[in-house]
Parts: C-alpha cells; sequence; structure tokens
C-alpha cells in the first residue's frame, strides 16, 4: 500500500543567521528565522512523511515552545521523522521539494542536497527531487523576505511475512 503526503513551510530571511537548505549550509548573506535551525525545505518535507502517514505537522512533534528544539539540527528531526514513520510501519518511496527563492542560486548545490536527504532516509539519491525556483520578483519570495518549501512523499507500507 501507498500513501502520499504534502507538506508546506514559510521561513523569514534575517541578517545574522546561516542558511540552511536540505540539510547544507549555503552562503548567503542573510539565514532563515526560526526555533531551530530554520531548514525550510526539511520542515516542508517533514510535514509531507508525516501526513502521509496520517501522523499530524512537524509542529505537534517538535513543538517550537519546547526549548530542547531551539537551535535543533532539521536533519535530526527528519531522522526522526523517518524513525517514526518506520515505527507506523512505512518506509519512504521517493520525495519531491521545490524550494521557492529569489535568491541564491540553489542550482550547483542541489546534488550535494540529495545525497544528504537520501542519507537520512536511506533511499537512493534518485528517490529525492530537489527543485529551485523564483517568483520573478513577485511576492514576499521574490522580495528577498522570505523563503519556502513544498514537499511531497510517497511512503509505502512494510508487509512482514
Amino acid at each position: 500500500m501507498f500513501r502520499v503526503g504534502l507538506g508546506y513551510d514559510v521561513h523569514k530571511l534575517v541578517d545574522n543567521r546561516e542558511l540552511w537548505l536540505c540539510g547544507l549550509s549555503v552562503p548567503h548573506t542573510h539565514g532563515l528565522l526560526g526555533h531551530s535551525d530554520a531548514d525550510v525545505a526539511i520542515h516542508a518535507l517533514c510535514d509531507a512523511l508525516l501526513g502521509a502517514a496520517a501522523m499530524r505537522d512537524i509542529g505537534y512533534h517538535f513543538p517550537d515552545t519546547d526549548p530542547k528544539y531551539k537551535g535543533a539540527d532539521s536533519k535530526l528531526l527528519l531522522a526522526e521523522v523517518v524513525r517514526l514513520i518506520g515505527e507506523k510501519g512505512y518506509k519512504v518511496e521517493n520525495v519531491d521539494i521545490t524550494i521557492v527563492a529569489q535568491a541564491p542560486k540553489l542550482k550547483d548545490y542541489i546534488p550535494e542536497m540529495q545525497k544528504i536527504l537520501a542519507g537520512i532516509m536511506d533511499v537512493d539519491t534518485d528517490a529525492v527531487s530537489v527543485k529551485a525556483t523564483t517568483t520573478e520578483h513577485l511576492g514576499f519570495e521574490g522580495r528577498k523576505e522570505g523563503i519556502s518549501a513544498m514537499a511531497i512523499a510517497m511512503i509505502k507500507k512494510l508487509f512482514l511475512e
């Protein structure tokens, strides 16, 4: 049995923060504001995986009111989500992420992002699609005020015989 989930996240760009996307520190003049490292792409991916397994959302499992997640590495949150869906009998089949940012340009970082995410989810890199787009200077992303990400994930139920 296969199930599909959709995730979406947004974070504001600010001074004096590192920019983390898909588990990779990307050189940029600004970083994303958040309780954790604010990796908008991993957060959207976590929501997609949790949604596919009908396990609520990232805020439910990792609330921003909990001090233990202050500055948390989102790669660790993704690993925990993979463990949680695994406890329910699911394994990641494939994922597709779109990052919406006017800047920085991300195409040169995408292969490394795919490798990082594939390693965390224990899937082949060709099961991880990462894309980047702009909004042609429209909206908050186009004005460089923030970055958003969308993700879709397919998981499969593991049947033990």
